[in-house]
């Protein structure tokens, strides 16, 4: 069951070294700028905590994990200043990832699009379900997913990622992204994807806590420059989303709806 708060939901539960965040929203889970300043508030927290040594990152319910940025907030936008703040929402939280001290395992229950996969992609490993397909559909509307093309590109290469970017209107199934490496491992369903990352996030906490934080640096070198790149590409993202063709795009989407 999802969360019914318009502002969506973000709770935390820590047990044997392992933190489990679960986030959720009405709208598909997905992330208004209140919700992506809570979680990359909480990441920061977790880094710094020394109960903690894995981190398990999920969403509510069973069908979609995660249907990007709030729809209705990227409507509203009507000037440059505000747009690139909007898009800097992702870009804090995948740094927060990146830069979080402890190990991330995405488990990943449904349909992911956007900034969704952006988030799955910024996992260290990540399991999900037959029915985890992705896709980006920025293009559609007349912008791209520039704040998460780095670490997207990073996890499936420039080939997978001019894929899925491009055929902007068709999804990929969850083998395709597994093929691709966004995914180590697809299950059928949701009961067994739910006790793989229980084991998987067990065996890490029992492992050597400075060596799980000297891969985690490992996994992440030479991404440091990222603190400026994404903040740029969530401009480009805002200059684009005040753009007559988006504006056109987003206004017949609403009507639509």
């Amino acid at each position: 069951m999802t969360t019914t708060r318009e502002d969506g939901s973000l709770y935390t539960h820590i047990q044997n070294k392992i933190a489990t965040i679960e986030f959720g929203h009405p709208a598909s889970n997905s992330f208004p700028k209140i919700l992506l300043e809570r979680l990359t508030n909480e990441l920061n927290k977790l880094s710094v905590n020394n109960e903690v040594l894995v981190i398990i990152l999920k969403s509510e319910g069973d069908r979609t994990f995660c249907a990007g940025a709030s729809f209705h907030e990227l409507a509203a936008i009507d000037n440059v200043s505000d747009g690139k703040a909007f898009f800097s929402g992702f870009a804090n939280v995948i740094n927060a990832m990146r830069r979080c001290s402890k190990l991330i395992i995405g488990c990943v229950q449904g349909k992911t699009v956007g900034g969704g996969v952006g988030l799955v992609a910024a996992c260290d490993y990540a399991l999900a379900t037959e029915q985890a397909a992705i896709k980006l559909s920025e293009l559609t509307i007349g912008i791209g997913p520039f704040v998460i093309a780095p670490v997207v590109k990073r996890k499936i290469n420039i080939s997978g990622f001019a894929e899925l970017t491009l055929d902007a209107t068709r999804w990929k199934n969850a083998y395709w992204a597994k093929e691709k490496g966004l995914y180590a491992r697809v299950f059928e369903t949701q009961n067994e994807l739910n006790k793989e990352v229980d084991i998987l996030a067990e065996k890490l906490a029992s492992y050597n806590p400075e060596a799980l934080t000297e891969i985690k640096k490992n996994l992440w070198k030479n991404t440091e420059h990222w603190d400026n790149l994404l903040l740029e590409q969530a401009e480009i993202s805002g200059k684009l989303a005040v753009s007559s063709f988006t504006k056109k795009a987003l206004e017949k989407l609403k009507n639509n709806q």
